[in-house]
Formats: structure tokens, C-alpha cells, sequence
């Protein structure tokens, strides 16, 4: 028998280990390069919600005011820093270009069937696996304090339903109290996705680890690219500090660093680092059960089985690693005025983490330009959790000349 060829996958998060698992259980021998350390970059802090409801990008009616408040006040869910402004501006003009229904629609459409193959490609894993990753399926909760912007997302929701079949449930008054009693009384109201999950993002990379690591997956962490040898429109090894690596296929899974590696690649993706932020802590006295996003300041809540995380904020601030105190002051304040027991003890996890914006909302996946064999799997914004199974089948359908899943047009490269 033939040597099985050999697919080295640059990238430890979400989209390179579910790139790796399904290359795997195709018949490749893979070895997984990560820089730092395997799933503690944006896959580890995220709210951990598994979301076909996120339909809408980012990019939508409305933003670009958001983003002009956000460059004046620290007190906004978008925070851009203005002296990010002039680096900023190619990716900005392309985004504000997306903030109309038509490109939302594009959008839609592009993320739709991933979101949707994600989610059940998720349940099979988990189940096929016996994946211990604290899942639970019992759906997002958008919650108004403003009876004007719970009235308006009913537009948003009837889009949703009449173009994607994803609808919500309108929930007010005691109605709301008694399905989630840990929300203030008063409230404007919500609107229940039960098509969404929620998981623990550590125990999932950590799950997977495990299952990468007996299905012969090498893991090498600590473990930067450094180049590509390339010959003849062929990439023939990975460079690291250590020396080559040879591989019969490449897969560029870096998230919100694959812009650093465009000489490599040939080609330059609208990705920009936005940060996000977690505080991660015990569960508090009255605990949600319930994950919802409180929507007037966009802050997320995680219930855990043995935790609670509150987390979000999207920050411009190029690759800036530290912790912004204001930005977690923000989640905070936020979850106080929606919950009556917002905070925990005690907080076990400040983090910070970038996510791969990119600037019309839509993953770039496909051959890279200049190498017929490297792949790229990156820019999935802030869905990389939600879209991370359906990206990894793709991405091994691909490489292997399967018939995909999906169609692959949406997200290529060009």
C-alpha cells in the first residue's frame, strides 16, 4: 500500500483542528503547527455559542454610525482606535460599502449553509465521539431593554424566517421572567433562537485534542511557519525554526494572522484583527440557564455547568495583546443593567482574543493563489466556533477532489 500523502495544517484553533480531524478520517497523515499553544487563541475565550441564527454580518444598516460613535467613546460595543484610522481605512471603506440590505443578503447566503451544515455536522461528532464538552441545545436568547428596538428586530426576525427559515419566538412580560428568571423584571422583551446550541470552548479544543491525538494527528505546538518552499506552483515544505517539514498539502488556518502571511500566499484577505473580550467565573447565585446577548450593549452570557462567562465587545486596535480594563469594565456594567445577579465568584479568567474580521462577513476558503496546494481556510469573523465542522469537511473535500458538501464558490479566494 501506498504512504498515505501528508497534509501539514498551520493553525491550532477551531477551523485547523476540525480541518485536521476530517483530513484525518479521510486517509491523511497530518501534523498540525500552531504558534503558541494548541486552541488558547480566539478558540478558547468565545462565548461558545454554536448560532445558524447568526445569519447578518456584521456589516448591515446602521454600522457605520456605530463605528463613528465607537471612535468617540470607550462606552460602545464597537470601539474603534483612532489612531488605527489611516491602516483602517482600506478595510473600513470596503465594510461600509457592505452596510446595505443587498449585501447582507450576499452575505446571508454565503454563511447560511455552513451555519446549518456546521450545526449537524457538531451533533454527529459529538455523539459519534462522546465528546464531553458541557452542550446544550436550548437555544439564544436576544434581549431588548428598549421597547423601540425589540419592536424593530421584529423586521430582522420576519427576514430571517422569509429568506432562511430561522425564526424566533417573541417573549414579553411575565412570559419572559418565567423562561428565564435570572433577567430583571421590566424588560422591553426577547426573541428565543431555539435552532442555536452552546458549549464550553476550552473543554471542546481540549476534546478534540484528544480525539486528533488518537486518531494519529501530530500536534506540534510552539511551532511558528516561517515560509513555504515552494517549486513550480507547488508548495513542497513548511519552513519552522526547527527545520522543514515536508508536505504533500498545505492548510493556512491562522484566523486573524493570515494577512501577515500574504507574500506567502499571493494574495491579500479583508481581514482585520477584532478584539473581543471574557471574564470567565463561578456561576452566580441566580445563574442564567439560558445563553443570551443583551442586545442595546451587545454583551453575550455563557452559563456552564460549573461556571459563567460574560464576554464580547468588538475592539479595532490592530494586534494589540493587552487587556483594555475599560473593555471589561464595559461587560460588566452591561450585564448589570439586564440581570439580577450579573457577576460571579470567583473570576477564574480575564482574556482577550482576536477574531478575524473580515470586511463583508464571509469565510475565505479555497486554493491559494500562488501555490495549487495550499489551501486557506480563514476570516470567519465571529462564527469560527459556529462554523467550524462544516469549514473542516469542506476543507478536506477539497484537498481529496470529493464532491463537497457545499458550495465552495461563496468562499473562494479570489
Amino acid at each position: 500500500m501506498s504512504k498515505p500523502e501528508h497534509v501539514v495544517v498551520v493553525g491550532g484553533g477551531i477551523i485547523g483542528a476540525c480541518s485536521a480531524w476530517y483530513l484525518a478520517e479521510a486517509g491523511y497523515e497530518v501534523t498540525i503547527l500552531e504558534q503558541a499553544k494548541f486552541g488558547r487563541q480566539a478558540s478558547h475565550g468565545n462565548c461558545g455559542y454554536v448560532s445558524p441564527s447568526h445569519v447578518m454580518p456584521l456589516a448591515r444598516p446602521g454600522q457605520v454610525l456605530r463605528g463613528l460613535r465607537g471612535m468617540l467613546s470607550s462606552e460602545t460595543a464597537l470601539r474603534i482606535d483612532p489612531s488605527r484610522i489611516l491602516s483602517l481605512a482600506p478595510w473600513l471603506l470596503q465594510f461600509a460599502s457592505r452596510c446595505n440590505m443587498k449585501a447582507v443578503m450576499e452575505s446571508g447566503q454565503a454563511c447560511h449553509p455552513l451555519l446549518q451544515s456546521s450545526a449537524q455536522l457538531y451533533r454527529e461528532l459529538f455523539e459519534n465521539q462522546g465528546l464531553e464538552v458541557d452542550w446544550h441545545e436550548d437555544g439564544l436568547l436576544f434581549v431588548y431593554r428598549d421597547e423601540h428596538e425589540f419592536r424593530e428586530y421584529e423586521e430582522s426576525d420576519a427576514w430571517l424566517r422569509k429568506h432562511f427559515g430561522v425564526a424566533a419566538e417573541p417573549y414579553r412580560g411575565a412570559a419572559l421572567t418565567e423562561l428565564e428568571p435570572a433577567l430583571k423584571p421590566g424588560l422591553a422583551g426577547a426573541w428565543l433562537y431555539r435552532c442555536d446550541g452552546h458549549l464550553r470552548p476550552d473543554r471542546l479544543m481540549s476534546e478534540l485534542r484528544r480525539i486528533l491525538t488518537a486518531a494519529g494527528v501530530q500536534i506540534l505546538e510552539e511551532t511558528p511557519l516561517e515560509s513555504l518552499q515552494q517549486t513550480k506552483g507547488r508548495a513542497t515544505a513548511v519552513v519552522t525554526p526547527s527545520g522543514p517539514i515536508e508536505a504533500d498539502h498545505v492548510v493556512v488556518a491562522t484566523g486573524a494572522w493570515t494577512p501577515l502571511l500574504h507574500e506567502q500566499l499571493g494574495v491579500r484577505l479583508p481581514i482585520q484583527p477584532g478584539k473581543g473580550y471574557s471574564i470567565t467565573m463561578g456561576r452566580p447565585e441566580r445563574c442564567a440557564w439560558l445563553p443570551m446577548i443583551l442586545e442595546e450593549c451587545h454583551v453575550a452570557i455563557t452559563p456552564f455547568a460549573d461556571g459563567y462567562r460574560v464576554g464580547s465587545t468588538m475592539e479595532f486596535s490592530g494586534y494589540d495583546a493587552s487587556l483594555n480594563r475599560k473593555r471589561l469594565d464595559y461587560l460588566r456594567k452591561g450585564a448589570a443593567e439586564y440581570l439580577l445577579d450579573p457577576l460571579g465568584d470567583p473570576v477564574t479568567e480575564e482574556w482577550c482574543g482576536w477574531r478575524p474580521m473580515t470586511s463583508d462577513g464571509i469565510p475565505r476558503i479555497g486554493q491559494a493563489p500562488r501555490c495549487r496546494n495550499v489551501w486557506i481556510a480563514a476570516g470567519h469573523s465571529m462564527l469560527g466556533l459556529s462554523m467550524g465542522t462544516g469549514t473542516g469537511k469542506l476543507v478536506a473535500e477539497l484537498i481529496s477532489g470529493q464532491q463537497p458538501h457545499l458550495d465552495p464558490v461563496p468562499y473562494r479566494i479570489s
